[in-house]
């Protein structure tokens, strides 16, 4: 793949529309001013069809798991190798993420959490009741879900350091005792994926069990917190999680057993993370770099336009050649994707880490270019390279895809 095909293009555009009509003229109020995310987003997700399109996918699925359950030896598909829908399933879900992170990466991540993480952990791992009784809500944004791993003293070492702890109460139940936080959509989720240890007497904290559950705000002892003041991405609620004496039935264990969502559940989640931070920096990159081609155009010093300076010249070709780079990952993911094949942990690692710096060093350049203006929220630059830090910090830090990338490479000697 070497471009967008006509019809990616059109809804492109159709995208871009939406978010310069929809979004851009509420810009100032869901970042800075409080305002939930959430409208904008339910009319998005119905602008497109993507409503219709998760409850078609949600009722197929659902279908397969009964017949499954019931023990009919359904007519399985064989295996097909290359497959043109599944590649353009992920094309148009890579679309809307460029378009939208143009201007405000926040909505993005509250979008792909509640439907993504939250919707998508309960349709991999839910039992069918389970199913049946909370994800579709999650996957057409009715409601609102937030995914809960991080703690005050957990954050790269989310397992070694988790002290949220469950309780088996002697009834078939737990009591959940703790508290998370820098949890998106925390402060106004409906639905929650908490993820804690099991409090196993005798057993070294190192070794407990990780066990989900899934719970509803207003739960007695669940307190959600108001949103953080945060460096960037305000259109993104974050806040904490406090739990006292929380009980949760059988019924609320994500997959009906202590096993069914552990660590390689969660692990399997960061995966799905990193594979669309390339997405988002591209949407980032590519406004970034117009602002500052336009830019260099039009301010002129010392009698010409700054754009006839090489050391700006330099700038913006370093910007095109991280724009290239992260076009070429996406279509790399797509085509993939189409093919049938999983990135390694090294590959998803490796893209999540390059795109999150050349997010970062290209918003960084953008603010240089503009000078003065670019340090004033007017210009927009200033946000995007408040926005591009987190790239380098949630879904895992910098430095530990460093590690995830050298520990795949070597385990493979």
């Amino acid at each position: 793949m070497i471009q967008w095909s006509e019809q990616q293009q059109m809804i492109q555009k159709m995208v871009r529309d939406f978010v310069e009509k929809e979004v851009v003229p509420q810009l100032d109020d869901i970042e800075y001013n409080g305002v939930p995310p959430y409208d904008i987003l339910r009319k998005l997700i119905k602008t497109f069809g993507m409503d219709v399109m998760a409850q078609q996918n949600f009722e197929k699925q659902l279908a397969r798991d009964k017949a499954k359950a019931a023990g009919e030896s359904a007519k399985e598909k064989k295996k097909e190798g290359p497959s043109a829908m599944a590649g353009e399933e992920a094309a148009m879900r890579m679309i809307p993420i460029i378009e939208i992170c143009r201007h405000a990466q926040g909505l993005v991540t509250a979008m792909g959490v509640s439907m993504g993480l939250a919707g998508g952990a309960i349709m991999s791992k839910g039992t069918i009741a389970q199913k049946e009784r909370w994800a579709l809500p999650l996957l057409t944004l009715e409601k609102v879900g937030a995914w809960a791993i991080s703690e005050p003293n957990a954050g790269s070492d989310a397992f070694g350091q988790m002290k949220t702890l469950a309780r088996r109460d002697g009834e078939g139940g737990y009591i959940i005792n703790g508290s998370k936080t820098w949890i998106t959509n925390g402060p106004f989720a409906d639905t929650i994926i908490l993820i804690c240890k099991l409090d196993e007497e005798g057993v070294p904290a190192e070794q407990r069990k990780i066990v989900s559950f899934i719970l509803d705000s207003g739960m007695e002892g669940l307190e959600q917190s108001k949103p953080f003041k945060k460096m960037g991405i305000g259109s993104s609620p974050t806040g904490e999680l406090f739990l006292s004496d929380v009980r949760a039935g059988a019924d609320r264990l994500l997959g009906g057993s202590e096993d069914s969502y552990g660590r390689s559940g969660a692990k399997g989640t960061f995966m799905q993370e990193r594979a669309g931070v390339a997405a988002m920096a591209l949407g980032m990159v590519e406004r970034a770099m117009e602002l500052s081609v336009q830019y260099a155009n039009d301010r002129s010093q010392f009698g010409r336009p700054i754009g006839q300076n090489q050391l700006i010249q330099l700038k913006l070709a370093k910007m095109e050649v991280a724009r290239s780079n992260l076009q070429n990952m996406v279509f790399r993911y797509i085509e993939m994707t189409a093919e049938g094949k999983q990135m390694t942990l090294a590959e998803a690692s490796a893209m999540k880490l390059y795109a999150a710096q050349s997010a970062m060093e290209v918003a960084t350049e953008a603010v240089q270019i503009h000078g003065g203006y670019g340090y004033m929220r007017e210009s927009r630059v200033e946000q995007l390279m408040r926005d591009a830090k987190i790239l380098q910090i949630y879904a895992g830090t910098d430095e530990m895809q460093i590690i995830a990338i050298a520990k795949d490479l070597l385990s493979r000697a």
